[in-house]
C-alpha cells in the first residue's frame, strides 16, 4: 500500500480520511496489513486491517493475526517512541485492534484514493 491516506466508509456512508502509520507482511502467510489512524482522533487509536494488492481492505480474521498484529504494532510504537492508545478489545468485532468505532472495511474498495 503506497498511499499515506485513504478513505473509509462507515456503516451509514460517512466517509472518514485515514493515514497510514506502517505496512507489514507476515512472511510466513504472505498477508499484507495495513496499521492505520485518524488524524483528527485525539485519543490516538490505531485500527487494523488486511489488504490486497488492489488496496482493498479486509477484516483481520482471528486472534492469531491480532496478537501478531499488536505485537509487531507494539515493537514499532516502541521503535518509533510513538504515544498511542494500547487498549486492545476484540469483542465481536474483527478489523480494529484498539478502538472499534464502527467502521466495516469488508466490501469496500479503497484503491485510487489519495
Amino acid at each position: 500500500m503506497a498511499q499515506k491516506s485513504f478513505k473509509v466508509v462507515d456503516e451509514t456512508g460517512k466517509e472518514t480520511e485515514m493515514e497510514v502509520l506502517f505496512t507489514y507482511k507476515h512472511e510466513a502467510s504472505g498477508k499484507d496489513y495495513v496499521i492505520y489512524f485518524n488524524p483528527k482522533d485525539e485519543q490516538g487509536n490505531l485500527f487494523a486491517a488486511g489488504y490486497d494488492n488492489k488496496g482493498k481492505l479486509f477484516p483481520v480474521e482471528n486472534e492469531a493475526e491480532w496478537k501478531i498484529i499488536e505485537q509487531v504494532t507494539q515493537n514499532y510504537l516502541h521503535e518509533h517512541n510513538h504515544d498511542h492508545d494500547h487498549d486492545h478489545d476484540h469483542s465481536g468485532h474483527d478489523h480494529s485492534g484498539h478502538d472499534h468505532s464502527g467502521h466495516d472495511h469488508s466490501g469496500h474498495d479503497h484503491s485510487g484514493h489519495d
